[in-house]
């Protein structure tokens, strides 16, 4: 888990692109549900390079906000 925070650390520092681990980490999230998303649809934005997976971090910024609630039995927005 530490290695996943450096990793995501250095990334940050060097490129704004994180592998699904990495973003996983940066959002709270297990890399399993980020996968899950990414075939279900509602996840953060992601990106292929070639066959890899790569999440922006402004995307990631951005899909967190869009989580934003007030409360627990606030509903999610139809957009």
């Amino acid at each position: 888990m530490e290695d996943e925070v450096i990793r995501a650390a250095q990334a940050r520092k060097g490129s704004p692109f994180l592998n699904t681990a990495q973003a996983a980490f940066y959002v709270g999230l297990s890399h399993r549900t980020l996968e899950k998303m990414r075939l279900t649809g509602g996840g953060p934005r992601f990106r292929k390079h070639g066959r890899y997976v790569r999440y922006h971090i402004d995307d990631l910024d951005a899909w967190s906000v869009g989580e934003r609630r007030d409360s627990t039995s606030d509903r999610r927005d139809a957009s």
